[in-house]
């Protein structure tokens, strides 16, 4: 398993700084989705990986949310198991971007 993770702040830092244009790739459910996400970030829940995997750039920096951190990790790992080279996982998930990032996110 050959991925990072980093926290709701030092993810906040990355995305103020970062120029490659990283993929958020958040995945909830449609409906968690609705309550609360990132700008930019792209739902692909995490059932539908698997039949997505190659419309996806395995070269392109991938930053992998869920609403605590566990599913994504899962994703996270099953996108370095297949070869994508640079794929972050957010720790804490969107709960802990909503209590250390932006307190005026949606919380549930």
């Amino acid at each position: 398993m050959s991925f990072r993770e980093i926290s709701a702040t030092e993810l906040h830092a990355h995305l103020q700084t970062n120029t490659t244009n990283p993929l958020v790739l958040d995945v909830r459910e449609p409906w968690e989705y609705e309550k609360c996400s990132l700008e930019n970030s792209q739902l692909i829940p995490m059932r539908q990986i698997p039949s997505i995997l190659n419309e996806l750039d395995p070269d392109q920096e991938i930053i992998v949310i869920c609403h605590h951190g566990i599913r994504s990790r899962s994703v996270a790992a099953y996108l370095s198991s297949n070869a994508f080279s640079s794929v972050i996982n957010l720790t804490g998930g969107i709960d802990a971007w909503a209590k250390y990032v932006d307190h005026s996110m949606a919380t549930y």
